[in-house]
């Protein structure tokens, strides 16, 4: 027995290690690299993304506290007598009342509340298109998962901070926006009443929404991004910046720009998107609210639609048919609960990729390189299907403007939009690894035989040639420094060395391995032994 009880000691003081070794090197605890790495910053358009993503957040920040000087969370009602005369006289809530106040009578307020609209808007377009950037490029790969994890987080806060924000100022259309809300919270089977009670405080719409979404809007969505971004920045400086593969660069340095060139041309990012943000601010009109009018429980806006990233959401809630399931004396609302349950889905596969390519591929190697897309061909084609299924739906949610605007059945767009929701991916994903595939072989063509001169020459016995201009050091660094994997086996081997029988996990595992990573997945690159076979025939 005490052989027992120690062998099981034994097991558990290994997997402690094992998990103390994963959060060391997660969290930049122990640097595996060199020391120093940290002083210089890549020169790469590519990373102005993520300055977009921090400028458009300081801006979100500045004006959200300018904001709230003026702005009542309350829907008290108040009769309007602002500048806004259409509306003059009528009964609005203090919230509508306070918004119309900033945008008419608010020296400048107007703009700012555009400006901070707009800064939402662009957050998160940045934080989507920087997170495609460290997909694509592999960036995200180990030591660098919980910096994905904390970008992920930030995008789905920056989601709901748009929509709590969306939903404050008590007009028509953020009541419209509201109605979707509860509607979604209902379809929850047994619990859905009594979270829609909470939230609003009573029978929807209540009293309390405002000023509790006022209060997760200005302070603890902030407050949560905030820590994000501080824990995401000292990760980046303790794992160091990736960098693009090239002549000189490995994964134990970085090339690139000193710290302090880096600091002062930062500086020069956010006064660009700074300006770039007051200018549309200034003459692109967003959300005129005096044109909706104040919130009324028994009216809809017609033609109404959320913010874009909100855009999935409505899009599946629209074409999803009016299914319901009665089930032990509940209604289930399928056609809210399985829009629902797909968006989550939706998102938690693209949160979790990092750590299902690892386990795949059972890489775990530092990774400071990042990857060219075609050198990955299933994860390329994967991200593009998962863009390809956010597009259909962001079209989904205006299919009745859609209809409207080109004179088309309603219907029509909605059959059109379910039907692209399973057939568009899947058509992106076999072109995206097509070309890719495509691209990989004129890769291993330029290497082998060089680049084409359009120079065409005539050889002693009569034959007409290309004239090929051999690649210099750079590209043929650039277009064989990538590793490819090798597909995993389903078996193991015990101590003994012997095979063993595959679980269902293995085998889940090894079939992975080979979709992504078997045969037809990948262009097998160019060897040294080719290379020079081929360049020395044709000196010869």
């Amino acid at each position: 027995m005490s052989d027992a009880i120690e062998s099981v000691s034994t097991a558990g003081d290994r997997s402690g290690e094992r998990v103390a070794e994963w959060a060391r090197t997660r969290m930049g605890l122990r640097r595996a690299t060199g020391t120093g790495g940290s002083k210089a910053r890549p020169d790469h358009w590519s990373f102005l993304l993520g300055e977009i993503c921090l400028s458009s957040f300081v801006i979100l920040l500045v004006t959200g506290v300018y904001l709230t000087f003026y702005f009542h969370p309350s829907t008290n009602q108040v009769v309007y007598d602002g500048g806004y005369a259409p509306l003059r006289g009528q009964l609005v809530s203090e919230a509508f009342d306070s918004t119309m106040h900033i945008s008419f009578d608010v020296r400048g307020g107007l703009m700012i509340r555009q400006a901070h609209h707009w800064a939402a808007l662009i957050f998160v377009a940045a934080v989507l298109t920087h997170m495609m950037r460290v997909f694509f490029t592999g960036a995200f790969r180990k030591p660098r998962e919980l910096n994905w994890v904390l970008g992920f987080g930030l995008l789905v806060l920056g989601m709901f901070g748009g929509l709590t924000g969306y939903d404050l100022p008590g007009d028509l259309l953020s009541g419209t926006g509201l109605s979707v809300v509860n509607g979604t919270l209902l379809s929850v089977p047994i619990v859905g009443t009594y979270l829609s009670m909470f939230l609003f405080g009573g029978e929807f719409p209540g009293h309390d929404l405002v000023p509790r979404f006022a209060v997760i809007h200005v302070l603890i969505i902030p407050a949560l991004m905030l820590a994000l971004v501080a824990v995401h920045v000292l990760l980046v400086r303790r794992h160091r910046h990736t960098q693009h593969p090239g002549p000189g660069r490995t994964d134990r340095n970085v090339v690139g720009l000193p710290s302090r060139v880096y600091a002062v041309k930062a500086v020069g990012y956010f006064s660009l998107v700074a300006g770039v943000v007051c200018a549309i601010a200034s003459i692109a009109q967003i959300n005129p609210i005096w044109e909706y009018g104040p919130y009324r429980a028994d009216q809809v806006s017609a033609g109404s639609q959320p913010d874009w990233y909100m855009g999935i959401a409505d899009g599946m809630l629209r074409v999803m048919p009016g299914w319901e399931l009665t089930f032990w004396g509940h209604t289930l609302a399928l056609d809210n609960l399985i829009p629902l349950a797909a968006g989550l889905g939706f998102f938690l596969v693209m949160g979790a990729y990092p750590f299902l390519e690892a386990w795949v591929t059972d890489d775990d190697r530092d990774h400071h390189l990042l990857e060219r897309p075609r050198n990955r061909p299933v994860r390329t084609a994967f991200g593009v299907a998962w863009i390809g299924v956010y597009a259909v739906a962001l079209l989904g949610a205006a299919n009745d403007v859609i209809a409207v605007t080109f004179h088309l059945s309603v219907n029509a767009v909605t059959w059109t939009v379910r039907i692209a929701l399973f057939v568009v991916p899947v058509v992106l994903f076999v072109v995206t690894k097509r070309v890719a595939l495509g691209l990989q072989r004129r890769d291993r063509d330029k290497v082998l035989h060089g680049r084409e001169t359009g120079v065409i020459k005539r050889l002693p016995h009569g034959e007409y040639v290309e004239v090929h201009q051999p690649l210099d050091a750079r590209e043929l660094h650039v277009l064989t420094a990538h590793e490819q994997y090798r597909p995993l086996d389903a078996g193991g081997r015990d101590g003994n060395g012997r095979t063993t029988r595959a679980g269902r996990t293995q085998l889940f595992r090894a079939r992975l391995s080979r979709g992504s990573y078997g045969k037809g997945t990948q262009i097998p690159k160019a060897t040294a032994q080719e290379y020079d076979e081929i360049t020395g025939r044709h000196h010869g």
